[in-house]
């Protein structure tokens, strides 16, 4: 009997154009496409603090985008988002020279960032403090930005999965735990030293709550230079 193709099935073909057959990649699932992919959590005052340190009192330069890029391929995944906390420069009523030079180097840098649409700047504000007659400044509200974004990653990318935290407060704590219930893993890149006399220290809390935490080192800045200018402070 001679066989007739008309009536034989047709299945749906291996490779297909369609993308709308499948959500996300039509190579894969959406799990699939984004079980390696990070967001990344700066805390920028910590990381000055670190740079300038490592710097023996001169900030090291370094291209912010490769520098948190690095550190996720270090644990084999791929940074899809980096956002970065910060506080423009205090201004006084009289601004001094140097005040208007920081507050000028740091628009020139929020200005060159813009072009990247997967670094987002989250910006508090800088407080002046008198103590012992001398002026100290300080971040005010950029924790709180922080974990407003951490909470919000929840909704706005659930399929990620892991998260790099750069900081070392403990108030980032009870977030860590919640976002462990929800089954979002957090590897935290800080840097303390041992000695009573360091201004470096991290709680112990903080370490215990991430599911890993790695140590900074002047390499991961040394190795992701820059080369139009713009500083990392």
């Amino acid at each position: 009997m001679t066989e007739n193709k008309e009536n034989q099935n047709i299945f749906k073909p291996e490779k297909s154009d369609n993308t709308n057959m499948i959500p996300g990649d039509p190579k894969g699932s959406p799990d699939e496409f984004f079980s390696n992919k990070t967001i990344v959590f700066i805390d920028a005052g910590f990381l000055s603090k670190l740079s300038k340190h490592f710097g023996d009192g001169r900030y090291l330069v370094c291209n912010l985008i490769d520098f948190s890029k690095r550190l996720a391929r270090k644990k084999n995944l791929d940074c899809k988002r980096i956002f970065y906390y910060t506080a423009p420069p205090f201004l006084s009523q009289k601004s001094s020279p140097d005040e208007i030079k920081r507050k000028k180097d740091y628009d020139n840098f929020a200005f060159a960032m813009k072009k990247y649409p997967d670094f987002v700047i989250r910006e508090g504000r800088c407080q002046r403090l008198r103590i012992d007659n001398k002026f100290e400044y300080c971040q005010k509200g950029v924790d709180t930005l922080m974990i407003m974004d951490l909470m919000d990653m929840l909704i706005d990318y659930p399929q990620i999965k892991r998260i790099i935290l750069i900081a070392t407060d403990s108030d980032f704590v009870p977030l860590i735990k919640k976002l462990k219930e929800r089954k979002v893993s957090t590897i935290l890149y800080t840097y303390y030293e041992k000695s009573r006399r360091s201004i470096f220290s991290t709680s112990n809390q903080l370490i215990q709550s991430v599911d890993k935490y790695i140590l900074l080192a002047k390499e991961d800045f040394t190795s992701c230079p820059l080369n139009k200018g713009v500083e990392i402070k």
